[in-house]
């Protein structure tokens, strides 16, 4: 049957009036980092493909991996993975119930975007 009053109701609330919170903004980057990641693994898997067909599509790839662009894009990567991977161990906190209480866990949230800034500095300074 026909909601007859469907022009009637007011509409749901957009996103333009709510402030953002840090657990809303933390979540959205994992699902950024994890869209990324799998895209940047095609990256990967041209790399190996190139190096097992010719040492011309090897080269190539190799020295866009190897340079200023690569390097960058590879620094992304990383933050996005380590990024990734503790908005994950997050999530598997919360499912065992624990800091559910919303001041942890935007605690929790700023020390995902800090804890991946920290890992990809160390990992980019010793690797």
């Amino acid at each position: 049957m026909a909601d007859v009053n469907r022009g009637n109701r007011p509409l749901s609330p957009h996103l333009t009036i709510y402030r953002p919170q840090m657990t809303s903004l933390s979540s959205i980057m994992v699902r950024i980092t994890g869209i990324a990641t799998l895209f940047l693994s095609v990256l990967v898997v041209w790399w190996l493909i190139a190096a097992s067909t010719s040492e011309t599509s090897f080269a190539f790839i190799d020295g866009l991996i190897r340079s200023w662009l690569g390097d960058l894009i590879l620094l992304g990567a990383t933050w996005a993975l380590f990024y990734h991977m503790l908005g994950r161990l997050r999530h598997v906190v919360w499912d065992f119930g624990h800091f559910l209480d919303v001041e942890t866990s935007e605690k929790m949230g700023a020390g995902m975007f800090i804890g991946a800034t920290v890992l990809t500095a160390l990992t980019a300074l010793f690797v």
